[in-house]
């Protein structure tokens, strides 16, 4: 009898620790807000090193099958900040108040994205729903096999910024070897695969110079088409100084890798 009371006792105190461990996790996921970057532990490990690879078909497989799942996340992050945006654009359309969270939330989408904070409400929101969205998995892959040369420049392995990013400040990232003497810029380089892919995104989704970009990735969601990298390319003029050489040879690799790219 003794020994069945104890052997109670342990299940009600497992199942209480099953309770507190499941109510932690439940609470960790809801604590966790929209505007927070996907960062995973993989993320952070050293990049592979692909000049190991003598055959072609294997380094392909092998740089694709890399960066493929943190392209696939980013994009998936961009969905669920879409989809917040359009449920912010059916509250404004319904006249609804705005929660405080939602008040903070739509000031940091638009100091992220570049959207002026003076802008009718409205016109805002639209803005940021040109802005935040998806990037084809294919010309995301192929841009970052072509910028960082199948991932062996020193760039993409010390620092993993597969997409030749700048930026602006003193010892922010590489000194590049070639950079002109009255230029100030460097070669960013970032802590983790996951923040170099979200800036990279960021990047093309806020400039400028990728305007075009997401002019023709509107028209294609207006018209029910399919967003494709191909299409998408044709933004992409700025990036290089080799404008439409650099373009062509960006959809050239599309179509060349397109077995490597739909694994």
């Amino acid at each position: 009898m003794h020994k069945r009371e104890t052997f109670k006792i342990v299940l009600i105190t497992i199942g209480v620790l099953a309770v507190i461990v499941i109510n932690a996790i439940i609470f960790n996921e809801e604590t966790q807000d929209i505007l927070d970057v996907p960062e995973t532990i993989k993320a952070k490990k050293p990049v592979p090193d692909f000049s190991v690879y003598t055959e072609v078909e294997e380094k392909k497989a092998a740089f694709f099958n890399y960066l493929r799942p943190e392209v696939e996340k980013q994009n998936a992050y961009l969905l669920t900040l879409r989809h917040y945006v359009q449920t912010l654009y059916r509250k404004a359309l319904a006249e609804e108040p705005f929660s405080e969270d939602d008040i903070t939330r739509l000031a940091w989408l638009e100091k992220e994205y570049r959207v002026k904070s003076s802008d009718p409400l409205n016109t805002k929101l639209l803005n940021l729903l040109q802005k935040i969205d998806v990037l084809p998995a294919e010309l995301v892959l192929v841009q970052a096999a072509n910028e960082s040369a199948w991932g062996t420049s020193r760039f993409a392995r010390d620092g993993y910024n597969f997409f030749g990013l700048w930026c602006f400040s003193k010892g922010c990232g590489f000194v590049p070897s070639r950079r002109n003497d009255d230029a100030s810029h460097e070669v960013a380089k970032f802590d983790n695969l996951s923040r170099a892919t979200y800036t990279y995104m960021r990047n093309l989704n806020r400039h400028d110079a990728y305007k075009d970009l997401r002019e023709i990735r509107s028209r294609l969601r207006a018209n029910q088409i399919a967003i494709n990298g191909v299409a998408l390319a044709e933004g992409l003029m700025k990036y290089s100084e080799r404008g439409a050489a650099y373009v062509e040879e960006l959809q050239n690799m599309i179509k060349y890798n397109e077995e490597f790219l739909g694994e």
